[in-house]
């Protein structure tokens, strides 16, 4: 399997040949909303990366059913404390947006603290909708991610 990388807002996707668009799989990330701070969590850099590969018999419902999926879902991701109380609202909502993808089969949300998150994850559109203020001539360089 040939495996790429492709950036998506500041998220690394590893997907194989033939998987679900990168794309459409971060821009349903980005209908995860941290409850407490009201940004979603691509934004706020807590995707640390999203790996897609080809799932034999991922798919839901009937064998024939067109909506049928054929791409296993692994997404690693933080949260902005190890004791946040809504750990579980915010995978599960990700686990959800992400199944609602006709090509998607099988999600796998992985909390991890390794790296722990810091603000400097935060997007510039991230800063903007907490209301900070980000230069224009500023670019945030995204920090390493951990293996997905």
């Amino acid at each position: 399997m040939n495996a790429s990388e492709t950036l998506v807002h500041g998220v690394v996707v590893t997907h194989a040949p033939d998987t679900v668009d990168p794309i459409a799989v971060v821009e349903a990330l980005r209908g995860v909303i941290d409850p407490e701070l009201g940004v979603n969590v691509v934004d706020l850099g807590l995707v640390y990366g999203v790996r897609l590969t080809l799932a034999a018999q991922a798919g839901r419902g009937d064998e024939g059913d067109p909506r049928c999926g054929t791409t296993r879902a692994h997404v690693a991701m933080t949260l902005t404390t190890p004791g946040c109380p809504l750990h579980a609202v915010i995978r599960d909502d990700a686990r959800v947006r992400l199944a609602r993808l006709p090509e998607v089969g099988p999600v796998d949300v992985e909390l991890t603290f390794d790296p722990p998150w810091s603000p400097e994850r935060i997007c510039p559109e991230g800063r903007v909708a907490l209301g900070w203020d980000v230069p224009s001539d500023t670019v945030l360089e995204r920090l390493p991610l951990p293996n997905a």
